[in-house]
């Protein structure tokens, strides 16, 4: 069987989804590898280093995709790579529902088998191809950097001869493992941090690392059973939104992390809550992607609204492509060896896995 990558759109998106240190445990399973030429060479991988693995290198990427019995990717092919996948081929990566609706619904009715990865249950079994979890917590650390890099104040608190200049005061919305991560660099670089989220079960966790959870009065306990946040209701979003605008009041830098799989990103912070923050202030919404968290984000550009930097990438796993690339090389190929039947050498899409239902698009 062929596992087959083509290069993605380099504008939008520099990780790879397979690395030559997972090579081996693809070929072990009796997989013969295909990738376009030059497939890692942006993040210092030449195609010799493939090669001497035993893996294929074209430059013809139709060629690839073709005759490839699993594709990986880490988004959705673009349109005149899409329509050539063909029925019953095997296209795994972040497929996005929410933004490729039509093309996925397109490609499903060719009889492509589509797995979407950030759809993956919270349940043990599946925590070594939790891609959400490995690169969220690059993207939570790499947020708080960034944000940090565009404050014009000192983050820790200093005492000097001069006078006291105060901690920076950061609020984490979003207590998942992006803003976990956030709210751990933030407090190893002095800051005094805040977090709020709709699952109660994460107030231990922020707490434990140094945080101050924001309760909502009369909280609701907003986690699906597989682990995400849903949806509030009016009532609840109404309490946060009151708490929240009392709170960014004082607050300096806000990192927001707060999303939905397969939806908009929920809207928490609004127009007039960012009017009574104080200039010099810094949003960056790392949910941007899926229509952000604040009224102003917009993708790839950093808005000013009265002295508020509001920043908002597409990717900003951009900015570590190497360490990103090798964690979610490592959870496709988790993802795929669960797809394989060792017995009988083939790959075997058993609906009764809860790994495989909830990730396959029908």
């Amino acid at each position: 069987m062929r596992i087959g990558s083509v290069l993605e759109n380099q504008k939008i998106e520099k990780r790879i989804s397979i690395t030559p240190d997972i090579i081996k445990k693809y070929t072990s399973l009796g997989f013969e590898i295909f990738l376009s030429e030059n497939y890692g060479h942006h993040i210092g991988i030449n195609d010799n280093e493939y090669s001497k693995l035993g893996v294929k290198i074209s430059k013809d990427e139709k060629e690839i995709i073709n005759t490839s019995d699993i594709i990986v990717q880490l988004g959705m092919l673009p349109d005149n790579k899409s329509t050539l996948v063909k029925e019953n081929q095997i296209l795994i990566g972040i497929l996005n529902p929410y933004e490729n609706k039509d093309k996925l619904e397109s490609l499903a009715k060719k009889k492509v088998n589509l797995f979407s990865l950030e759809l993956l249950p919270r349940i043990t079994r599946a925590q070594s191809m939790d891609i959400l979890s490995s690169q969220a917590n690059l993207a939570g650390y790499k947020a708080v950097i960034e944000s940090f890099a565009n404050f014009e104040k000192a983050i820790p608190m200093m005492m000097t001869a001069a006078g006291t200049i105060p901690a920076a005061k950061v609020l984490v919305v979003g207590a998942g493992v992006a803003g976990l991560q956030a709210i751990a660099t933030a407090k190893r670089m002095g800051a005094i941090v805040f977090a709020t989220d709709v699952r109660m079960a994460s107030k231990e966790q922020v707490e434990s690392l140094g945080g101050k959870f924001l309760t909502v009065e009369g909280s609701e306990n907003l986690e699906t059973e597989g682990g995400y946040a849903k949806e509030a209701s009016a009532d609840f979003k109404n309490k946060q939104e009151q708490l929240l605008s009392e709170t960014l009041k004082k607050i300096d830098i806000v990192i927001c992390t707060a999303l939905i799989p397969g939806k908009k990103a929920p809207l928490i912070i609004k127009e007039s809550m960012i009017n009574n923050m104080q200039p010099g202030s810094v949003i960056y919404d790392l949910a941007a992607i899926q229509g952000g968290n604040t009224a102003f984000t917009e993708v790839n550009k950093t808005i000013e609204k009265n002295g508020v930097k509001i920043m908002g990438e597409s990717n900003i796993l951009n900015k570590l492509p190497i360490s990103a690339s090798s964690l979610y090389a490592k959870n496709m190929f988790n993802f795929v060896d669960n797809l394989f039947d060792k017995k009988n050498k083939k790959i075997n899409i058993n609906l009764e896995d809860e790994i495989i239902e909830k990730t396959l698009i029908k």
